[in-house]
């Protein structure tokens, strides 16, 4: 049987994004559909504080049409029965949902004080949620790793089987081989999955240096709705935004496609809401694709057909001939401001290139740019915000000229 080493399976698929990266037109862009979705989600299964049903029920009542729950080193699968905590919230939160669910459901044993439940698996839970072309649950992983007390996370998206995490000699040497893990599985499966980087402020693990030395990796997330994650950075670190943009200029130095910035929640608390908590809700993608299928998100995300947001609805997002226009959903007191940011070649950093005061631009991507994205900035408050980020924003991807 013919064996392929990782380099060439980088390789391969870097020129399948690259293929598959073309400008559309814009009748290729109406026949799609925009799909809201959370990749990075908790529950019982792992250190959430809610069963995945109750999760589920919230996220498809919100309004989202997809939802990767991905619990640490573990997937939705076989038996585990979960304590649930004596305080008076969570035995209440049961009793809940004891009612909406009901004994045939519902598998407990209380004995005294101590009260246990049998978690429902992915494939039990599933059939009551999911709806073709409504909502769909893709299943996922958070793949825990770490090195010398730093914790390395990477969320594993349309998983075939549970990866356990890899070990190595350096942060990026751990990274690198669950990354090659992944794309072994894809490899073999012939299944369309994706890996991204968790929060890489989380306990400042990772580094701007460690993500530019690393192959195959696409997505980081740009926005996690974690309290502890450091999305700004601070007085002597820097925050994800700038992250992403000094590590694009690096990959593409070195002939590798662009990474693409993900939004997500990263929620554990479903009780207990504030600044201090983990909530759902504050970070999410919107996708354009062809069905509300798992493998065809995955690929649109790959092309990088998709906007991230922590609370900005775009009404219009093109890129075609060279130009990219973004048009955010107007409302009624809200005001907007586009920043058009870019990096011209042979710079070391970006700029904002054009800014625009109002819900709508464009902008015309010439030889000279690297590449080019777009942050919208609404002045409206986002809900339940974290850190100092206060109003709702969203980030386009960046493209290159043609």
């Amino acid at each position: 049987m013919r064996t392929f080493s990782i380099a060439v399976i980088v390789t391969c698929l870097n020129l399948f994004f690259v293929l598959s990266c073309k400008q559309k037109t814009s009748q290729e862009e109406s026949a799609k559909t925009w799909y809201k979705g959370n990749l990075h989600t908790h529950s019982y299964w792992s250190d959430g504080d809610e069963f995945p049903e109750v999760i589920m029920k919230w996220y498809k009542d919100q309004g989202y049409q997809f939802v990767a729950l991905s619990d640490h080193n573990i997937f939705q699968e076989g038996e585990k029965w979960k304590s649930i905590k004596e305080d008076s919230l969570y035995r209440k939160a049961f009793q809940t949902y004891l009612l909406d669910y009901g004994e045939e459901w519902v598998e407990y044993i209380q004995e005294e004080g101590d009260l246990k439940v049998k978690l429902k698996t992915f494939e039990e839970y599933g059939p009551r949620f999911e709806e073709k072309e409504k909502f769909l649950m893709i299943p996922a992983q958070e793949i825990t790793a770490g090195f010398e007390g730093k914790p390395l996370h990477l969320n594993l998206t349309n998983l075939e089987r549970l990866i356990a995490p890899m070990e190595g000699g350096s942060v990026v040497e751990v990274l690198q081989n669950n990354i090659n893990a992944v794309l072994e599985q894809r490899k073999a499966s012939g299944k369309p999955m994706m890996v991204h980087i968790n929060h890489p402020n989380f306990h400042w693990a990772i580094t701007l240096e460690d993500m530019i030395r690393l192959k195959g990796e696409r997505f980081f997330e740009i926005y996690n709705g974690h309290p502890a994650v450091n999305n700004l950075g601070d007085s002597s670190r820097m925050g994800y935004e700038a992250m992403w943009d000094f590590i694009n200029i690096a990959y593409l130095e070195k002939g590798q496609p662009l990474i693409f910035g993900l939004a997500t929640d990263d929620s554990h608390n479903y009780h207990k809401q504030g600044a201090k908590f983990s909530n759902s809700g504050r970070g999410w993608v919107v996708v354009q694709a062809d069905s509300l299928e798992a493998g065809t998100i995955v690929e649109a995300l790959e092309r990088g057909d998709f906007y991230a947001s922590t609370g900005v609805e775009l009404e219009k997002l093109s890129y075609a001939n060279n130009i990219l226009e973004v048009a955010a959903l107007p409302k009624d007191g809200v005001n907007y401001t586009l920043e058009f940011i870019g990096c011209k070649k042979g710079a070391k950093d970006t700029q904002v290139l054009k800014a625009v005061e109002g819900n709508a631009g464009s902008f015309e991507i010439s030889e000279d740019l690297l590449f080019v994205r777009c942050k919208i900035i609404s002045s409206e408050p986002q809900h339940n915000p974290v850190e100092n980020m206060k109003n709702q924003l969203a980030w386009t991807q960046p493209v290159r000229p043609e």
